[in-house]
């Protein structure tokens, strides 16, 4: 079965290409060329990648990219700009972005990076238990194979990689990590982003996990060397999945 993904690009020269290699590739392929456009798309229906570009008209790629973190929370989302700078790169992240790839860029590596977080929505790890508690009486829960997060009995959205770097550091509490290691651990050693990644993805689950971002209880940073995630009373293995 083919992926239904988004192209929503303003550029008709890149948009054809893209559009050529992907569907030679296999996939399904839908364009949108206005930001507002591909709002509506994103909440019609569910697609399995978004490939989206920084500079639109309508609503930038950046509201677009808050949007369906908002409609669709775990699509994997490929930004495409002609910003190439470092800043750029973070505050895509920063709103959800899993990955930016900057124009020019080869079909070869966008190919490659589609597979890859293809491959990464799509993968599970049965040997894992179904559900990892953490928090004080394990109010958190995470469901690593219906990738779901709970507070009590209320689901928190998250992207494909804040979920990927929330479940490493689960399964390894009280362990330190430097960004190098989460990147390799995370993203995979293709990856050849900025290690200030990491910091975005991190910023991101403290927002949606800690009482007080500014003074993280669960993701505490160990200066000079990274981050160590405290569980607060330690994980527990849940039986079956979360409610």
């Amino acid at each position: 079965m083919k992926h239904p993904l988004l192209l929503v690009e303003d550029d008709d020269a890149v948009a054809d290409v893209v559009d050529l290699h992907l569907q030679q590739a296999g996939y399904c392929l839908q364009r949108e060329t206005d930001g507002l456009q591909a709002m509506a798309a994103l909440d019609r229906q569910p697609f399995s990648l978004l490939l989206l570009d920084g500079m639109l008209p309508g609503a930038d790629g950046l509201d677009v990219c808050r949007h369906a973190r908002t409609c669709q929370p775990a699509l994997p989302i490929i930004m495409l700009s002609a910003r190439a700078g470092e800043i750029h790169r973070v505050l895509g992240l920063e709103v959800g972005a899993d990955d930016y790839l900057a124009k020019p860029f080869s079909m070869a590596e966008l190919l490659a990076r589609v597979r890859a977080l293809l491959r990464r929505a799509a993968r599970v790890q049965p040997e894992l238990p179904s559900t990892l508690r953490f928090g004080p009486a394990g109010l958190w829960q995470l469901d690593p194979l219906r990738r779901v997060l709970l507070q009590g009995s209320s689901p928190v959205p998250l992207t494909l990689r804040e979920f990927d770097l929330l479940h490493f550091l689960l399964r390894h509490p009280q362990q330190v990590f430097g960004r190098a290691v989460l990147l390799e651990q995370v993203w995979g050693t293709g990856f050849d982003g900025f290690e200030h990644t990491v910091n975005s993805h991190i910023n991101r689950l403290r927002q949606k996990l800690e009482a007080d971002p500014q003074a993280p209880r669960f993701i505490q940073t160990v200066w000079g060397v990274g981050y160590r995630f405290e569980p607060l009373g330690g994980v527990a293995a849940g039986t079956g999945a979360a409610p």
